[in-house]
């Protein structure tokens, strides 16, 4: 009896991960395998191999999908909102990390509560129009900044409890001021969990949808998740360039996942550890 428990266990393990694993992979194939057929080929969107490769496909994308531009675009708020966002959420998880005061312990329970409050798209507008920041790039990269700091304060406030309180007292005494300290001798220590949130914030700014369509009327500062739907909506007859342009809007961001995935797990094994 022991022994087909320790059998059946692994087994049906195996078999669940399995079938986790093809509910992933399987979309992605039938992307990636229609792409490259003709028009009448990728219409049933079937798992067959294409008869031909139409390379051409990603070329037609480019051009009717103004997929350079949206990529820009996107570049330019993953980017700016994950720089952003790190940088406020690593100075904040250290302050209130290290000063545990009734207050701070409030403030940080307020932040981390943005991580389940759903957004007041209704209240967020008023509030954009007021600040004359709806339609605008800085508008939005302020937004999705915003929309990171809650986990990423989270994420980081249990790794900076790791870090020794003897190194803030032995830079103080060596005459260290407050921004000093914290960029010369905490921030470096910071890096593993700083990448992971930075990778995380990334990944989630590049696949948002919702506040570019919200937020964003003027097409040319639309983001590449937008330029998708907007191309679907024109090509909804051709998946063999609907698969191609949504390969392509995904590819940069798996390209930076798959790179960064050892950070990622380091920071998040770390935090959760030392935290």
């Amino acid at each position: 009896m022991l022994l087909n428990k320790k059998i059946l266990i692994p087994t049906r393990n195996n078999l669940t991960a399995l079938f986790f694993c093809l509910l992933v992979i399987i979309p992605v194939y039938l992307v990636i395998v229609n792409s490259l057929k003709d028009s009448a080929q990728a219409r049933t969107m079937s798992a067959a191999l294409p008869e031909l490769l139409h390379f051409e496909n990603f070329i037609t994308v480019v051009e009717r999908g103004k997929l350079a531009q949206t990529f820009v675009n996107s570049m330019l708020y993953a980017t700016s909102a994950t720089i952003i966002s790190t940088l406020l959420s690593s100075m904040a998880a250290y302050v209130l990390s290290r000063n545990k005061s009734s207050l701070n312990r409030l403030v940080y329970f307020f932040i981390v509560m943005g991580i389940a409050m759903p957004l007041n798209f209704f209240t967020l507008t008023k509030i954009m129009q007021l600040t004359q920041l709806i339609n605008t790039q800085v508008g939005i990269i302020v937004l999705y900044a915003a929309t990171q700091i809650p986990f990423n304060v989270f994420l980081i406030y249990g790794f900076v409890d790791a870090i020794p309180r003897e190194l803030d007292e032995a830079a103080i005494i060596d005459g260290c001021g407050p921004l000093r300290l914290f960029f010369s001798v905490i921030f470096p220590l910071l890096i593993p969990v700083v990448v992971t949130a930075g990778m995380l914030s990334f990944v989630g700014v590049w696949n948002d949808f919702l506040l570019p369509l919200y937020y964003l009327n003027n097409s040319a500062y639309w983001p590449m998740t937008l330029a998708v739907y907007n191309f679907f909506g024109q090509y909804q007859q051709d998946w063999n360039l609907v698969s191609a342009d949504i390969l392509l809007t995904v590819l940069p961001v798996l390209i930076i996942y798959l790179l960064g995935q050892r950070f990622i797990l380091s920071g998040l094994t770390s935090g959760a550890v030392k935290g």
